[in-house]
């Protein structure tokens, strides 16, 4: 009998993770769809940066892409952070990370990599978006790193 508990529970949480990635998703694509009703051209980051928390140095290199056995397919987006985000100024351009988050939290190694985009000067800026309640609906909420995190 235990083996149909464990059966059970597996599959509980393989639903639950689905219907995560799922709502991930669609936030993504409800803040990318914002920022471009604003004026940003967003494209998905493709790069991530190979990090060394003890020796605090890192370098861009490809994000390695994950392929899914069941769908027989190459998922594209493990890049850090998710978007850039390019917007005209008079004197040339504003390039900012976008990291999209549902909670708005990053994790240590995350912080890490942040910083090391920021002080390397790949991004001027890097924003967080996150969700957040706006009457019975969820709006979107974006958090400069540099403000939330005051690291540098």
């Amino acid at each position: 009998m235990p083996i149909k508990k464990e059966i059970k529970i597996s599959s509980e949480k393989s639903l639950m993770g689905k219907k995560s990635r799922a709502k991930g998703q669609r936030f993504e694509a409800k803040v990318r769809q914002d920022l471009e009703s604003l004026g940003w051209v967003v494209a998905k980051w493709t790069n991530t940066v190979d990090y060394d928390k003890e020796e605090k140095i890192g370098k861009i290199v490809p994000a390695k892409r994950k392929y899914n056995p069941f769908l027989k397919a190459l998922s594209v987006g493990t890049g850090f952070p998710d978007f850039i985000c390019f917007k005209r100024k008079e004197e040339g351009f504003d390039i900012i990370g976008l990291e999209v988050k549902g909670n708005g939290y990053l994790d240590q190694i995350e912080k890490g990599m942040c910083i090391w985009l920021l002080e390397n000067r790949i991004f001027s800026r890097i924003l967080i978006a996150r969700n957040s309640k706006e009457g019975r609906g969820t709006g979107i909420e974006y958090i400069d790193f540099d403000v939330k995190y005051n690291k540098r």
